[in-house]
C-alpha cells in the first residue's frame, strides 16, 4: 500500500471549532428551551448532522432551528474558532509530497470554505464534500466514497482521518484505512474503542504514516 490520498474531518479534526459549536448550541437551544441545557449537555451534538441532533430535540421544528442555527454560527465564525498546532504547516508538507487531499464533513460546503480561508488552507484541498454534497452522512460510507470516486484513486490508498466516532465509522464502511486525533474533545480513549488504524497525538504524525506506507 502507497499512501496516496487523505480525507479529513473538518470540525474538531483541522480547525478547533468546538467553542464555536457549543455555544451555538446554547444560544439556539437557550432561546426554544430556557435553562435545559449545559455546554457540557452540548458536547454531545459535536459530531452528528444538524438534521439529526434536531429530528431529536424538536421534531416538529427542524428546519426552522437548523437555519437560526447557522445564522449565529456563520455570524459568529471567525471570533470563536482557533487553529491547532502544525496542521496547516503538515497540510503543506503533505501537499509537497504529492498527497492528495480532500475534506468530508457534515457541515455545508460553503462554511467549510469559509473556514479554509480563515486558515488559509484552501488551495491545500482539492475539493470539499459536505453535508449538501450527499443523501446519507456519515457513517454512511457514502460522503468517503464520493470522495474517492472525485479523486480517482483506489481504497487501499485512502485514509479517513477525523475526530469522533462517525469518522472512523465512515472510514471502515467505505473500506479505507482510518485515525482518529487525540486532540477530539470526545477524548482519545474514546476513540480508541472504535480501532482506528491509528490514533494522531499531532497532525505531524501523517507525515511519518505516508512515509512508512
Amino acid at each position: 500500500m502507497r499512501m496516496k490520498a487523505l480525507l479529513f474531518d473538518f470540525d474538531g479534526t483541522l480547525l478547533n471549532t468546538n467553542d464555536l459549536i457549543i455555544q451555538t448550541f446554547m444560544n439556539v437551544l437557550e432561546e426554544r428551551f430556557p435553562g435545559q441545557y449545559s455546554p457540557k449537555d452540548c458536547m454531545d451534538f459535536i459530531g452528528p448532522s444538524l438534521k439529526e441532533t434536531f429530528e431529536q430535540l424538536t421534531p416538529d421544528e427542524v428546519d426552522e432551528m437548523i437555519e437560526k442555527y447557522r445564522q449565529w454560527n456563520y455570524a459568529n465564525h471567525d471570533t470563536l474558532v482557533t487553529e491547532y498546532d502544525g496542521v496547516v504547516h503538515t497540510l503543506e508538507k503533505l501537499k509537497e509530497k504529492g498527497i492528495r487531499l480532500a475534506i468530508v464533513s457534515t457541515k455545508r460546503r460553503d462554511t467549510i470554505e469559509k473556514g479554509l480561508v480563515l486558515m488559509g488552507a484552501k488551495h491545500l484541498f482539492e475539493f470539499w464534500v459536505g453535508v449538501d454534497s450527499v443523501k446519507n452522512v456519515k457513517p454512511d460510507p457514502e460522503p468517503v466514497l464520493l470522495a474517492i470516486e472525485k479523486l480517482g484513486v483506489d481504497k487501499e490508498d485512502v485514509m479517513m482521518i477525523g475526530d469522533n466516532y462517525h469518522d472512523i465509522e465512515a472510514g471502515k464502511n467505505a473500506g479505507v484505512k482510518t485515525a482518529g486525533v487525540a486532540w477530539s474533545i470526545k477524548g482519545e480513549d474514546f476513540l480508541r474503542q472504535f480501532n482506528p488504524d491509528y490514533i494522531l497525538q499531532h497532525m505531524s504524525d501523517l507525515l511519518t504514516i505516508v512515509e512508512e506506507s
